[in-house]
């Protein structure tokens, strides 16, 4: 048994082998066919589009033949025999006027509307520009002590121009531009100085107050000046009124500076 069994599968093998190739040779005739099929239908397609191309040019020539008329078409007239009967036409005219003086526009008469209300003056004086009036400016000039000087006064505004780095005859240069004309100033606050101690020139610097409070003077005569000298320096003061550097002014500082000079100012 152990003999034959290997045979039978052989055979089994073999038959089936043969069948797949049939199968093959059946599955190819069909494809041949398809293709065959395929191509039959291809040119019959493209014989049918190019016999209907050729019948709608032959159309359109057609009709275009039919509206056009060529030479040698004989018109049909379609006038009658026997025209109608005319008669003489009689032309009225009517003359122009004759124009006899300037051309006149004619203006629309206007209708008459109601009256205009009565307009009454509302007088828009303001009260309390004499207040204003009364009420003067005060400028602080002067070098980087008085940067953060802050200065309330109750008779107009303070303000406050700070120059960093610069000396007396330096903040005098700029007076022309701080001070204006048509400003009500009343006090004037000079602080500088502190950049000219280092040179340790004392007349100098006597004389170059005297030329700053000249030249304030000039420029306003009748305003009050008030002259902060130089602070004592980081060694002779205390240490919490100066910053580290020494030479500015802390906040408490600032402080302390802006209290003596409001006291400055509200004292006669």
């Amino acid at each position: 048994m152990s003999a034959v069994s290997p045979v039978l599968s052989t055979d089994e093998d073999s038959l089936e082998l043969h069948m797949v190739r049939l199968e093959l040779e059946d599955v190819e005739k069909q494809i041949r066919g398809l293709l065959d099929k395929q191509a039959q239908l291809l040119e019959r397609q493209t014989a049918l589009e190019t016999s209907c191309a050729s019948a709608h040019i032959s159309k359109v020539s057609t009709q275009r033949g039919i509206s056009t008329p060529s030479p040698s078409t004989p018109c049909v007239s379609l006038c009658r025999d026997r025209a109608p009967r005319t008669f003489p036409a009689v032309v009225s005219v009517t003359p122009a006027p004759t124009h006899l003086g300037p051309w006149v526009n004619q203006r629309r008469k206007a209708r008459a509307g109601p009256s205009p209300p009565p307009v009454f003056e509302i007088p828009t004086r303001n009260r309390f520009a004499p207040l204003r009036q009364t009420r003067p400016n005060t400028v602080i000039v002067g070098d980087s002590i008085v940067r953060n000087v802050r200065v309330a006064s109750s008779k107009g505004k303070v303000r406050t121009h700070c120059f960093s780095g610069a000396c007396v005859l330096d903040v005098a240069a700029q007076v022309s531009g701080i001070l204006k004309k048509d400003e009500r100033i009343g006090a004037v606050v000079l602080h500088a100085g502190t950049n000219d101690t280092r040179l340790r020139q004392t007349e100098v610097l006597k004389r170059d107050f005297s030329s700053l409070i000249e030249t304030v003077r000039g420029r306003s005569p009748t305003v009050k000046i008030i002259v902060s000298g130089p602070l004592p320096t980081y060694r002779r003061g205390a240490e919490k009124l100066f910053r580290p550097d020494g030479l500015h002014p802390s906040s408490l500082g600032a402080e302390l500076l802006s209290d003596n000079i409001s006291k400055a100012l509200h004292s006669k």
